[in-house]
């Protein structure tokens, strides 16, 4: 007998090498019923969402110059928010604050907007503009980690760091940004750290042993890795959620912006682009997609969820459907054991000490081994 519960606990204790087919068909069941009910689950919003105003907000948006990550920003502004945008390419940005200037003028006082760049395909430029950010000493109120990227189709890619383009782009960066930005969340408390994820988590599955899917036990293509960094976000989110002491009043969450047409699109076969652009009915424009964006931004609700959360001991942070609902991310997602490893491996990955959160909080300096940074 004793034999048998041993044979028994080897099998339970046996390392997931993947999803099952039962949480795959219930994944991809969550996209496609995303996919082809989106408009109506959110026909009850507005277009563009009613905000109120944000004079006493200061928002830094990463990915502002395309897509969602644009919509977001101009929104915010004109709602009177303090707005940054995080961005590679800066000339782009300020060319796009020039022309929002211009459009809103005579509406008001002008936009409160300014440009920075950020590469998050270089873990050095992440460090490297939160060292800018924090010896400001400025308060910080929502973080939108909005930008990311799909390289549908394409071969494997790694950045400079050594890591899959699309775990760091998505995942390892902002995680990064997030951590390194604490101080200037807490000075700005009560605030949030927004991740703009995606449905495809709900068919993504992250080995924390090997994150930049290299090993051969599974086969990489760009689905793997975008699906994959996305419930790796999640999964740290979570974490990051519960080591948070409720003093320090930052709200974690994660979104789903539905199924929009951005610049993700550029990066698919030519005939997908076509068919993509057949569908218009299905799909978002980048202005609906960040409606739920812009309602996790500014809910009133959303630190009282949080902290109920937390409270409750619940296994999972904040999701926000496209809908602008509260929703439950992927059943992958609440797997408590597999994202405690996803943090600890990212924490090492991204080049800081396992006490980061704590130190950082205690307002102590913590060394990362990217860039020059000093706390």
């Amino acid at each position: 007998m004793s034999s048998e519960t041993s044979s028994l606990t080897k099998k339970m204790k046996k390392k997931k090498e993947g999803l099952g087919w039962i949480e795959s068909i219930r994944g991809w069941s969550c996209v496609f019923h995303e996919f082809l009910f989106q408009r109506f689950m959110a026909s009850h919003l507005q277009n563009p969402l009613p905000l109120p105003s944000l004079n006493h907000l200061t928002c830094i948006v990463t990915g502002s110059t395309s897509g969602i990550g644009r919509e977001t920003a101009r929104q915010l502004a004109e709602a009177g928010a303090r707005v940054v945008m995080a961005v590679r390419n800066t000339k782009a940005a300020h060319e796009l604050i020039q022309q929002w200037q211009k459009e809103w003028s005579g509406k008001g006082i002008p936009l409160n907007l300014e440009a920075m760049e950020l590469d998050l395909l270089s873990l050095d430029s992440v460090v490297g503009f939160c060292n800018l950010w924090n010896a400001r000493l400025s308060p910080l109120h929502v973080l939108i980690n909005n930008a990311g990227i799909f390289s549908m189709g394409e071969e494997q890619k790694f950045s400079k760091d050594g890591y899959e383009q699309h775990m760091q782009v998505n995942h390892l960066a902002p995680a990064l940004l997030s951590l390194l930005l604490l101080p200037s969340l807490i000075r700005g408390s009560p605030s949030r750290i927004i991740n703009v994820n995606s449905v495809m988590h709900y068919v993504g599955f992250v080995d924390p042993d090997d994150m930049n899917v290299v090993s051969g036990k599974r086969k990489f293509t760009s689905l793997v890795g975008y699906s994959g960094s996305k419930l790796a976000q999640v999964m740290f989110s979570n974490v990051l959620l519960k080591r948070l002491p409720l003093e320090t009043r930052i709200s974690v969450l994660c979104l789903s912006p539905g199924i929009v047409l951005t610049n993700v699109a550029r990066d698919l076969p030519r005939y997908v682009q076509v068919q993509y652009a057949l569908i218009p009915y299905f799909i978002f424009s980048p202005q609906e997609g960040s409606r739920s964006t812009l309602f996790s931004a500014t809910d009133a609700q959303i630190p009282e969820h949080c902290e109920k959360l937390k409270t409750e001991d619940k296994p999972v942070c904040t999701f926000i459907s496209q809908n602008c609902k509260h929703t439950k991310p992927s059943e992958e997602a609440h797997n408590v054991e597999t994202a405690e490893r996803v943090w600890e491996k990212t924490i090492k990955l991204i080049g800081l000490p396992l006490d980061a959160v704590e130190r950082l909080i205690e307002g102590e300096e913590v060394q990362c081994r990217y860039g020059t940074h000093q706390q």
